[in-house]
């Protein structure tokens, strides 16, 4: 069995937090490990992580990386199961380019199943959920494509519903259903028609054999079928030609074959922070307060500080998210409209719709501290073993201090080692990099003076993780 993890989208519901750059997927929101993290870990109660292919796009690749690292005993090279989607194009086309990952590169059959689930939902206990997934195995070698639904506890307007038709029982006793019916996200007095009325919330997770899911698409979708005729390789150079559409639409609503297995857990799409804040742990006065903050006479509110103290006074019902550059207040139930002031952000092309004030990159991070008119300041954080492409600038000048660690620095063709307290400078057109020989993190501060200081002021003439000369 092999598991696809489906981690491109680049959803801002979760803003500030979660940036075009730097999405959900890849926080940290309800404990230590990110949600693709979970999303991996939970599946490797049921299958290896040999088994697990993780689907992204170029932009997120090294996050991928970082994050699998993490499950694979910190060796990067230990996860390879990583592809890279050349556009946006939707779950149908994605599914498809996984199943021939997995034909082409893993060996796979057609009685193989392959389990696809997003990379950004809390599902839990994660031993039940397991449990799941193996029970799917042996109903998807029935020939079905089968979906998982959740027993709804509440009205729900956010999600899609299935409605259960005809019951069966597999060989180890477990309930599916055929799907008697998709349907749409329903208005409030709709959605309480469907509690108790045999509907399951759309999880949007889905196990099928490679042959069973071939067929379909030939049939329902050939425009996507068809390309399950090629390699991998000849399919990822056309992927942009195949339609943008789901899973669901592209087969599922066609498709005679299509049943549901029914999950009696917790799950949560984490689809907006009102969502987030029904699924984390609260006081005694129903408050989620993570950061410095001081409440009084505060119920029911999720503040989530990072830098500043926050203090509240006789607020109930409200969200507040905090970040450097950013802040979120909102009434409790209108957060569906955070993707509102996204899209104003966007128009006004302010980059706060996109990137967080600490970005990352392979080799570590970067945190803009000040900017001004001809200047720049940067916390620049260089992970063990990791150096900084050979580069140079044709509009500024660095001068670099380092804080802690120790630096390997080349300008042009001189090579000096700096250790805490210590400083160079680079000039303007000299070609320089950065390096971190030490075992432990190498932190700098990184002034940056000239005309023009922007991030893509960077000429790379040779890089150790095959980048082009894209903005550091």
């Amino acid at each position: 069995m092999k598991a696809l993890i489906l981690a491109g989208g680049s959803g801002t519901r979760l803003w500030p937090l979660s940036r075009k750059n730097f999405p959900k997927q890849f926080l940290n929101i309800s404990n230590e490990s990110s949600l693709l993290q979970q999303t991996a870990a939970r599946l490797m109660k049921a299958v290896s992580l040999e088994d697990i292919i993780v689907m992204t796009n170029d932009a997120y690749r090294f996050y991928v990386k970082k994050d699998m690292a993490g499950l694979a005993s910190g060796k990067q090279s230990s996860f390879g199961n990583i592809i890279l989607e050349p556009a946006a194009r939707n779950t149908a086309p994605a599914i498809a380019l996984g199943i021939a990952y997995c034909r082409d590169k893993l060996g796979a059959q057609d009685n193989e199943v392959i389990f696809v689930c997003p990379s950004d939902h809390i599902i839990g206990p994660a031993d039940r959920f397991a449990d799941y997934v193996r029970s799917s195995e042996e109903i998807a070698r029935k020939g079905l494509l089968l979906t998982f639904g959740v027993n709804p506890d509440k009205p729900e307007t956010g999600y899609g519903y299935i409605k259960k038709g005809q019951e069966h029982k597999s060989s180890s006793d477990v309930e599916y259903f055929d799907v008697a019916e998709f349907a749409e996200k329903p208005d409030i007095e709709t959605a309480k028609t469907y509690l108790g009325g045999g509907y399951l919330w759309n999880s949007g997770m889905f196990a099928f054999t490679l042959g069973a899911m071939t067929g379909e698409l030939k049939k329902h979708a050939p425009e996507i079928g068809e390309m399950l005729d090629l390699t991998f390789d000849e399919m990822t150079a056309r992927f942009d030609k195949m339609p943008d559409i789901s899973i669901d639409y592209a087969v599922l609503e066609k498709s005679s074959r299509v049943a549901t297995l029914p999950l009696s857990l917790d799950w949560n799409d984490i689809g907006s922070w009102d969502s987030l804040y029904d699924v984390l742990a609260k006081d005694g006065n129903g408050n989620i307060a993570k950061g410095d903050i001081r409440m009084i006479d505060t119920k029911n509110c999720l503040i989530l500080g990072n830098k500043r103290l926050i203090a509240t006074i006789g607020l109930e019902d409200c969200l507040i998210v905090e970040t450097g550059d950013a802040l979120l207040i909102s009434k409790k139930g209108e957060a569906q409209k955070v993707k509102d002031v996204v899209n104003q952000l966007k128009t006004d092309k302010r980059i706060e719709a996109d990137e967080h004030l600490t970005c990352y990159r392979p080799w570590g991070n970067y945190t803009l501290l000040e900017e001004g008119p001809r200047y720049k300041i940067k916390r620049i954080v260089v992970n063990s073993g990791a150096r900084l492409s050979l580069q140079m600038h044709y509009h500024r000048a660095e001068h670099w201090v380092v804080v802690r660690g120790a630096a390997k620095v080349t300008i042009a063709d001189k090579e000096v080692i700096l250790h805490e307290n210590e400083s160079v400078y680079v000039p303007k057109s000299a070609m320089h990099r950065l390096e971190n020989p030490g075992k432990t993190p190498l932190e700098i501060i990184e002034v940056q003076s000239g005309e023009y200081v922007g991030e893509d002021d960077i000429v790379r003439v040779e890089d150790s993780y095959g980048r082009t000369a894209a903005a550091e």
